[in-house]
Order: structure tokens, then C-alpha cells, then sequence
């Protein structure tokens, strides 16, 4: 269906970097440095749709990053009666995202499916995430070389599914949206924003969430062979 495609856009956390695995290594691993007393699957429950609500207010431009990335731990503390310091709170959030690239597991079939595409297609990543932490993720996780352009949110200054941020990475990837194909996992910032701009987009549905109809999902990344 997409084999006449040239170029393919990846987004990198929740599609080819597995966020939630390495997220909760890094936070186990910050509770025991800090002696800090809370099961790990019980914070990760309540911080997980508050850190994904947090992410939609900072694609939305509603909220800065520094305020991002401490409320979502502040929140989730409070919603779990245990009192932490602001001070410990913002050593935490400093410290997270340190440590975070330490861990870099992929999602199953990733180096399989880029060694696939990588002879026929040119390929590039599309990403929200921190410029500081995503360009360690790519490096340490190995999957660098695979891409021509890495296009960051904050090169831009507007996040996905803003069409700007689109839009620069078509023009250094020098590809239209005719030639190319966006994949990524969040419905709203990555399929809808690549085909609101008429590019074409496929779902990684991992989360087995409800998708619409007219939108192709997969939910094991071998299945690109199928389309590309």
C-alpha cells in the first residue's frame, strides 16, 4: 500500500523506544537511591495518566517544561498521601531525566524492522520529547545510524500535531507529503497531525486503544512489512 513511499517518519517514544519499560527502571532505581518508601506498580498506576495529561497541556503550549516535569511528580505523590519535599521533588525530576537514557530498551522486531526498511526507504524521527534526553536515546540505544534527520519540538518551538513542526522536517528531509509516511502512537499528536497536513499515517497501536475506523493501526511493528 505504501511501497511507493520514499521517506518514513518515525515518532520515538511509545512507537520504537520502549518509554514505559525504561520509565519505570529509571524510577525504581531513583527510589532506592533516595530511600523513598512506595511500591513501584502503585506509582506508576497513578502517574502514568497524570504524566500522559501533563504531555497533552505541554503539546497544547498550556504549560512550560519545568512545570511539566515537576507537578506530574508532585501530583502523583499527593494523589498517593505520601509527603515528599519540593526539594526532593525537584532532585527527582532533575535526576529522571539523567538516568532515564541508562536504560534503553526497544520495542520487539524495532532493529529488525529498521535494517528492513532502511535499504528502500529514507528514514527519519519526528519527536515531543526533551532535546536532551532524545538525542541519548537514539545514540545509546544503537538506532542512530538509521536516520537521515531527527527533527526535535523544541528546534521548531511548536510540538506535534502542530503542522510546523511537520513541516520542518519535511524541508530538511527534502521529501513532500505525497512521498511520505508518519508512524507513530498517540492518535491525536502523530496520525492526525501528519494526515490534517495530507500526509499519510499508520497507527502503532501497542496500547490497544480504540481507533477509528479509517485509520490503518498495527500492533507489532514486523507488521510494516505489509505496507511497506
Amino acid at each position: 500500500m505504501y511501497k511507493h513511499k520514499q521517506h518514513v517518519f518515525f515518532d520515538l517514544d511509545h512507537t520504537l523506544w520502549d518509554f514505559d519499560k525504561n520509565s519505570a527502571l529509571t524510577f525504581q532505581k531513583l527510589f532506592k537511591r533516595h530511600a523513598i518508601d512506595v511500591r513501584l506498580e502503585f506509582f506508576l498506576e497513578v502517574y502514568r495518566p497524570i504524566n500522559l495529561n501533563y504531555w497533552k497541556l505541554y503539546r497544547e503550549e498550556k504549560i512550560k517544561k519545568d512545570d511539566l516535569r515537576f507537578l506530574r511528580l508532585d501530583d502523583t505523590f499527593k494523589a498517593l498521601n505520601v509527603s515528599i519535599s519540593e526539594a526532593l521533588i525537584n532532585t527527582l525530576s532533575d535526576e529522571y531525566v539523567y538516568f532515564l537514557t541508562t536504560y534503553n530498551h526497544l520495542f520487539d522486531g524495532t532493529l529488525e524492522i529498521l535494517e528492513y526498511l532502511k535499504p528502500n526507504y529514507k528514514l527519519h524521527i519526528i519527536t515531543n520529547g526533551f532535546k536532551e534526553v532524545q538525542h541519548g536515546k537514539l545514540e545509546k540505544s544503537g538506532i542512530s545510524h538509521y536516520f537521515e534527520t531527527v527533527t526535535n519540538s523544541e528546534m521548531v518551538g511548536v510540538k506535534k500535531p502542530n503542522r510546523k513542526i511537520f513541516d520542518h522536517a519535511l524541508s530538511i528531509a527534502g521529501a513532500d507529503v505525497n512521498s511520505s509516511l508518519m508512524i507513530g502512537d498517540n492518535l491525536e499528536a502523530d496520525i492526525l497531525g501528519a494526515k490534517n497536513m495530507g500526509m499519510d499515517a499508520l497507527c502503532f497501536n501497542y496500547h490497544k486503544e480504540i481507533i477509528p475506523k479509517e485509520i490503518i493501526a498495527i500492533d507489532d511493528l514486523l507488521e510494516l512489512k505489509q505496507y511497506l
